[in-house]
């Protein structure tokens, strides 16, 4: 399995508070079957002054140290980039890490507070050829009052990734409500940890692997903690891709000269 979503370099955010805690969270994410695991701490202005260059120096420390200690887990760079206005011309300056390189990148929403224009800076983003992955709106607090923003969005080719231990309940009944919601109706693209420390919120994604395939079938749960992650980490346009149920017409992607393919014309 490939993890897209994970708090793992120590000192830097609110995840990993030291190397200890790093490598415990390494093991467990190994132990689970957990092969690659993008680093994605926040980049959050004001608060988590993180960019592109910190994160790939933090990554190749610990990268090191996994491989010295016989640890076999491969990291790739990334962030958890928050929603602000000039969130593109990060991406285009490279100063906001995309998934290992990709076109893809973790679209960060506030928990507490629905952001003005959030669709469009989506769309903007798009329009310059990037693909937002929408993290964890399963547990935002005001997704009640907004679903309708993350089906607009998913339905014009937002990617929306849940967070493992919220389909299974560890965050309680309301996120495990709409996590089970958007899986249901096939909005969903890639599954997650969202890790932040070993004893709490572990790398764990093996058992949301499993209560996905009861409910959308060991397929489908296969392209959610597997195939679509390698795409992400393949740099393949969303058109090479298996789309959420939603979005697939006779059970097949979407043609590849289609909509993503004109709009995707990156190397």
């Amino acid at each position: 399995m490939i993890d897209l979503h994970c708090h793992l370099l120590p000192g830097i955010d609110d995840g990993a508070p030291d190397l200890e805690t790093a490598l415990a969270m390494a093991r467990i994410a190994v132990a689970d079957g957990i092969t690659v695991t993008a680093c994605t701490p926040h980049i959050y202005p004001g608060l988590y002054e993180n960019n592109a260059a910190g994160i790939r120096k933090a990554i190749a420390t610990l990268q090191l140290l996994l491989d010295r200690q016989g640890i076999a887990l491969r990291l790739v760079e990334g962030a958890d980039a928050h929603v602000v206005p000039e969130l593109v011309e990060g991406l285009q300056s490279g100063r906001i890490p995309t998934l290992a390189g990709s076109r893809y990148f973790l679209f960060e929403s506030p928990h507490h507070v629905a952001p003005p224009r959030l669709e469009d800076t989506a769309f903007h983003a798009m329009a310059a050829g990037y693909v937002p992955v929408v993290t964890h709106p399963e547990r935002l607090t005001w997704i009640e009052s907004h679903y309708d923003i993350f089906r607009r969005m998913a339905k014009a080719g937002v990617w929306m990734q849940l967070t493992a231990g919220a389909i299974t309940g560890r965050f309680g009944r309301k996120p495990q409500y709409w996590a089970e919601k958007m899986l249901d109706e096939g909005l969903v693209a890639i599954i997650a940890t969202d890790a932040h420390r070993a004893d709490r919120r572990p790398p764990l994604l093996g058992e949301a692997r499993v209560a996905a395939a009861k409910r959308l079938g060991e397929a489908e749960a296969e392209l959610l903690v597997t195939t679509r992650p390698q795409g992400v980490l393949d740099n393949l346009a969303p058109a090479a891709l298996v789309p959420p149920p939603a979005f697939r017409t006779g059970g097949a992607p979407p043609p590849a000269g289609g909509f993503w393919s004109r709009l995707f014309r990156r190397a």
